[in-house]
This record gives structure tokens, C-alpha cells and sequence, in this order.
């Protein structure tokens, strides 16, 4: 009778201990840590320009009546084609017959004629109140590989489609959402690194002010203090490859914020550090520009995430629908708590002292939002964080899609990959993935500005 096989071990076990050294390399030393950041920094170049043209700058792709029609203006590609037509000034497309494409620009002119001259009861332009600033949405967690970046791009692309105007804040000195924008960051200097210093540095010179009259001694404004109060808006908003998209980019070296901001407040224990980036956006007149301001957050709850979520209308929570981002998630609102609450409570003790009115932070509405889903393996676990999380939680659960995936080989979003790469059906249902988040998104945004204008007309019928 032969014997049978011995069932073979685990990999992990018998290892020899001399074969295994055998195979280390020598002790590593901090300049190869230099030697791989400048490898990844050539492949990262490398790869990021897979999306760009020859020429080493991004271009948007054109789009199509077929895609105008279905997607972007609620009129049939007849109706379209006979309204061109009869009106040789609007801008014809490219191609041949019905297959014609056209540029972002080209559809937002062509968004405006419809506008002014379609169906009063369509909406070719999306809901924009006049009289009120624009909203900020801050995508948070301090979860990484959550969909943060992911969400936000396609949310910014999304609403660009739809007419809005936007503004990108990339605050994450990894620069990925930059890259994903085609954004050039030579330097902190482009990144909100001088706004947030031009905020301390004017709150400095407040205060010198109070010194002097009192005959003290004023603090010290350095040259990077002196160089951020020139720093205007223009100097780090750029424009992208899409043209109703602007960016404040970031770069690596964007981190040092997060160790010299507490230094600044530790120099000046009255600067309100959390009101940084919120004053900027009022000071510079950005509400008045844009229609949605977007800010990508790091992984972390520093002082940059702070200052986002102090400044935004609207909070988006990305995760995915498994135990370990869930706990992580509700870790995450348990530091916000924290934070602001202590925040409010070191305020308000100071501002009750004054007989001044106590401060409070808030937001519109707060969403976490589950991406990455793969209904066949998660549902039951999406089940769970909706029912703990209740209203906090979006409706509509991000799916994941193969075409998530490629686009991204591209350094590009959904919404700029071309269909004709794809079977159409796998383009739609990819697409209906984010559009569905946008769809959610948009509810907020428009259901605010609506209360906010209630708001408004009340308190003035008060008056």
C-alpha cells in the first residue's frame, strides 16, 4: 500500500535563521530613505502624466450629443440639434452629422442659451440663490483609503458638469487630489500654507497694536510673516484643465503647517488657529466667486482638518462598510466632539467673562457616506452602521465598479474617462455610482441655501 503524502507545512514554520539573514540587505540608513523618495518621486511623475497630453499638461476630454443629452441638459438629441441649427452663433461641435463632441466650455455657453430661452420649467441651470455665499463642503475622516480624495474629486467634477462653479482646497500634503487636477505645487507657498500665516500675522499685528498703546514691547513679525501678509488669493488659486474648477493645491511641504501653527498659537494664545481658513475665504471675497468650495482633508484630525471642518456648511464622512471603519468612523466623531466642545467651552468661558455673546459651531448636515461597496459580501454590515448611525448616514451606498479602477490607472475621475473606452452599459452603471453620491450631495446643498434664504427673508420681515 503506498504512503500517502505528507500534508505539507505553513510557510511560516521551519525557517532557517541563517538562509533568512542571508537575504537582508545592509542596515539601512536615513540617505536611502532619500534614495526611494526620489525614485517615487520620478514614478510618480511618471505615472500621473498617463492623463496628460504631450505636451506634460492635462487636457478635459470633449463630450458628445449622446452624452450632453443623456446627461448633462434635459433635452432630447433632436431638440438639441434643431436649436443649434437656428442658432449658428452658439458653438456647432466637432464631427460629422449627429456624432458631435464638445468642449466643457462650449456646453456650459450652450447650458446659458437654454437657460434663457428653453422651458421655464426645466432646470438647465442647477439651483443657485442669489444673495448668498457659496457652501463649503469638507470630506473628512482620519481613516485612510476611505474614498476621502475619491469623493471629493468626483464630487467637485460632478457639480462642474452640472454648471457650478468650484473651488478645490487640497489640505493633504500628499497632493493627491492636486494630481488629480493637474495642479502645478512648486512650493508651500501655492498651498494654504501663507493664508493660514497671513491670518496669524494680522491677529500679530492687532495685538502689537493693543502693546504699543499700552507702551509694551510688540512681537516679532518674521519674513515669512511679512511675505504672507502680501499673499493674496490670486497668488494660490489656479486654474485646472477643467475651466469652472479652480485649485488651491498641496505639496509635501504643506506638513510643516501642522507643526508651526501650534507654535503660532503657543505665541499668541487669543489667535483663533481653528478660524484660519474661514477667514481667508470671507476676507478674499472666495464666498462671492464660486458656487461650492470643496476641502480635501488629511487623514488625521490636525490643525488643518480643523480648520476645514470649521469652516464647512456641509460634512461628509467617506467609509467603507466593514467593522474596523465603522469603529474608526465613530472614533472620529468621538475627536470631533472633543475637539470642538473644549474649543467652545476655553471660548465661552473668556467671552461670559466680557459679557460677550457665546460662540458655537455648526453645520448645516453632517453625512457619512459608505464607498466602496460590494452589496454581495456587505450588506448586512452596511445594515448595522446605518442603524447606529441613523441620519447621519446617506441613503445611497457607493458602489464600487471596474471602471472606478481603470480610470484611475489614468490619474483621472469617471467623469473624464471617454465612454468609447468602455461597453457603454459598464460606462453608465460606473457613472450612475457617483452620480447617485452627487445626486444625495446636491439635496444637501440646495436644501441649505433654500433655508438659509427662508432665514434671511423672515429675519428681514422681522426687521
Amino acid at each position: 500500500m503506498a504512503k500517502s503524502p505528507e500534508h505539507p507545512l505553513p510557510p511560516y514554520m521551519n525557517i532557517d535563521p541563517a538562509a533568512a539573514a542571508a537575504k537582508l540587505p545592509d542596515p539601512i540608513n536615513t540617505a536611502r530613505f532619500a534614495k526611494a523618495a526620489s525614485f517615487c518621486a520620478k514614478g510618480r511623475e511618471d505615472l500621473a502624466k498617463r492623463g496628460y497630453a504631450p505636451d506634460g499638461k492635462k487636457r478635459l476630454r470633449k463630450f458628445s450629443t449622446w452624452e450632453i443629452t443623456k446627461f448633462l441638459l434635459p433635452v432630447a438629441p433632436a431638440h438639441f440639434r434643431r436649436v443649434l441649427k437656428a442658432n449658428p452663433d452658439l458653438p456647432q461641435g466637432e464631427g460629422q452629422g449627429g456624432a458631435k463632441w464638445f468642449t466643457l466650455e462650449e456646453i456650459l455657453t450652450i447650458r446659458s442659451h437654454f437657460a434663457t430661452e428653453g422651458i421655464s420649467t426645466k432646470e438647465y441651470l442647477p439651483y443657485r440663490p442669489k444673495g448668498v455665499p457659496a457652501k463649503i463642503a469638507a470630506v473628512a475622516n482620519f481613516k485612510g483609503g476611505v474614498g476621502k480624495t475619491s469623493t471629493a474629486a468626483h464630487l467637485a467634477m460632478s457639480a462642474a458638469l452640472d454648471g457650478y462653479k468650484v473651488l478645490v482646497v487640497d489640505l493633504d500634503s500628499q497632493g493627491s487630489m492636486t494630481s488629480i487636477l493637474g495642479g502645478d505645487v512648486p512650493d508651500e507657498w501655492k498651498t494654504v500654507f501663507p493664508l493660514m500665516a497671513k491670518d496669524y500675522a494680522r491677529n500679530l499685528q492687532m495685538e502689537n497694536q493693543v502693546r504699543s498703546a499700552r507702551g509694551e514691547a510688540e512681537l516679532p513679525l518674521d519674513e515669512t510673516l511679512q511675505e504672507a501678509l502680501e499673499t493674496t488669493a490670486e497668488d494660490v488659486i489656479q486654474n485646472t484643465h477643467w475651466p469652472n474648477i479652480d485649485l488651491i493645491g498641496a505639496q509635501l511641504n504643506l506638513y510643516w503647517a501642522e507643526f508651526q501653527i501650534p507654535v503660532w498659537r503657543m505665541g499668541l494664545r487669543n489667535w483663533a488657529l481653528w478660524d484660519a481658513l474661514t477667514n481667508f475665504l470671507e476676507d478674499e471675497g472666495i464666498l462671492d466667486k464660486y458656487d461650492l468650495i470643496l476641502l480635501d482633508t488629511p487623514p488625521a484630525l490636525g490643525y488643518l482638518t480643523i480648520n476645514a471642518l470649521a469652516a464647512a456648511d456641509i460634512l461628509l464622512v467617506p467609509l467603507g462598510a466593514s467593522f474596523l471603519e465603522f469603529d474608526s468612523t465613530g472614533r472620529f466623531f468621538d475627536m470631533l466632539y472633543t475637539t470642538f466642545a473644549s474649543i467652545e467651552d476655553g471660548e465661552n468661558a473668556a467671552l461670559r467673562k466680557a459679557g460677550l455673546p457665546e460662540m458655537r459651531f455648526e453645520w448645516d448636515v453632517v453625512r457619512a457616506i459608505v464607498t466602496r461597496f460590494d452589496a454581495s459580501q456587505q450588506t448586512d454590515m452596511a445594515n448595522v452602521i446605518q442603524a447606529y448611525f441613523g441620519d447621519f448616514m446617506n441613503a445611497y451606498r457607493q458602489d464600487y465598479t471596474a471602471l472606478v479602477g481603470q480610470a484611475g490607472e489614468q490619474v483621472n475621475g469617471i467623469y473624464e474617462a471617454d465612454y468609447r473606452d468602455f461597453n457603454r452599459e459598464t460606462y453608465v452603471r460606473g457613472r450612475e455610482a457617483f452620480d447617485r453620491t452627487y445626486a444625495e450631495f446636491k439635496e444637501l446643498l440646495v436644501g441649505s441655501w433654500w433655508r438659509d434664504v427662508q432665514m434671511m427673508e423672515a429675519n428681514d420681515g422681522e426687521a
